[in-house]
């Protein structure tokens, strides 16, 4: 598999996969529409796909939403498979991205010091 064609798919998937969560299919109450998917890399087979998420909230919170959308990854994984045309959907494993909000922390103890 080329690189160039994985990260084309890599796009696909996570254009797609915002697209099904901002919409109405997804109707589980935990899963908030704020969220931002932040990167999706897939396995050089494409069976499996890890996607980062960050959301801007308590750690309850980002618990709650991460178990969801795993709990719903088959159910994603069908509606995936309905708009785009693979081979193989890959198994989808949704994993806390907490890269902007160590980066809020960052620049508030940055304005700290500097005053």
């Amino acid at each position: 598999m080329s690189e160039i064609r994985r990260k084309k798919v890599e796009s696909l998937l996570q254009r797609e996969l915002t697209e099904i969560i901002m919409s109405d299919d997804l109707k589980d109450p935990r899963v908030d529409k704020m969220l931002s998917l932040t990167d999706l890399t897939l396995s050089k087979d494409l069976k499996y796909a890890k996607i980062y998420i960050s959301f801007y909230g308590s750690r309850e919170t980002h618990v709650l939403i991460v178990e969801a959308l795993n709990h719903a990854s088959g159910f994603l994984r069908g509606l995936l498979a309905r708009r785009v045309r693979l081979r193989t959907i890959p198994e989808l494993r949704f994993i806390l991205d907490e890269s902007i909000e160590r980066g809020f922390r960052v620049i508030k103890k940055i304005r700290e010091v500097t005053g």
